[in-house]
């Protein structure tokens, strides 16, 4: 992992190098070992791992840890590197990041793939997501005592937890969930973007006026029976976007990366190659 330091604080990323099209993966970094892999022989694929919960670092005290703020610092991340004419991948959160940057002016970037995300009034998403920004009223050291149950299996099984997100990708939920547990800044961090959250309810319905003026190619890639992003979001996200495209997964859950890197990793280089 390599680090810069941004306005916010210090953000941890991966970067395979190369001559290759630029990929920017979103979310956190370890999400995307399995894609990364397989289209790193020929694309540059730069992953960031996002002050969301799962970082090693603390933001600034007085840093945006809202979504739009985020978005502004993934902005900045990609000036910082230079990165132009990118293709920025999304899942989950990330993707409701993608929607923002695109807000943003999306300046630097060439073209999106949007991957089972928040989307429209799905937002927090789920189970899962109204679970945790309900957990996130809660005081930072109470919310770490309610995630140390995440260190027991049947539990981060649970619909409610980490359950109907992926269903391979265990491991990675289970380590995600290490630095609030070790960390009081990071829990901090992390009750701070589920409070802001909390308090912009319509933040996707607010972005999605802004996917209309998106007029270059766009790439949504959704699971089939996705149990906490509706199916027909993707469709519905695909035939919003000007240049849309839907391809759908099988046999997966939430988080492709996940379950299904290599049907992914196709669709993404398919995307590149157009």
């Amino acid at each position: 992992m390599e680090k810069i330091e941004l306005e916010a604080g210090t953000i941890e990323y991966q970067d395979s190098g190369g001559d290759g099209p630029v990929i920017v993966l979103l979310m956190d970094a370890s999400l995307w070992e399995g894609v990364t892999a397989d289209l790193r022989v020929d694309h540059r694929c730069v992953a960031p791992t996002l002050p969301l919960g799962a970082h090693s670092y603390p933001m600034r005290p007085d840093a945006d840890h809202s979504l739009r703020g985020i978005a502004r610092l993934v902005a900045e991340f990609l000036e910082r590197l230079d990165l132009g004419n990118v293709t920025v991948v999304g899942n989950d959160t990330g993707g409701a990041l993608v929607q923002l940057l695109i807000c943003e002016g999306a300046a630097r970037i060439e073209r999106i793939v949007l991957v089972d995300c928040d989307a429209f009034d799905n937002f927090p998403p789920g189970l899962t997501g109204k679970t945790l920004v309900l957990t996130g009223k809660l005081p930072p050291t109470m919310f770490g005592l309610f995630m140390q149950q995440m260190r027991l299996k049947p539990l981060r099984r649970l619909p409610i937890a980490f359950g109907w997100l992926t269903r391979r990708g265990d491991a990675a939920t289970a380590r995600w969930v290490q630095p609030l547990l070790r960390h009081p800044e990071i829990r901090r961090d992390t009750v701070r973007v589920l409070r802001t959250i909390s308090a912009q309810r319509n933040l996707m319905l607010e972005a999605t006026e802004c996917l209309l003026t998106f007029d270059r190619p766009a790439l949504v890639v959704w699971a089939q029976y996705d149990r906490v992003m509706p199916p027909e979001h993707g469709r519905r996200l695909a035939e919003l976007l000007p240049r849309g495209r839907l391809v759908e997964v099988s046999d997966s859950s939430t988080l492709v990366p996940l379950d299904q890197p290599a049907s992914l990793a196709q669709a993404i280089r398919e995307c590149t190659s157009r």
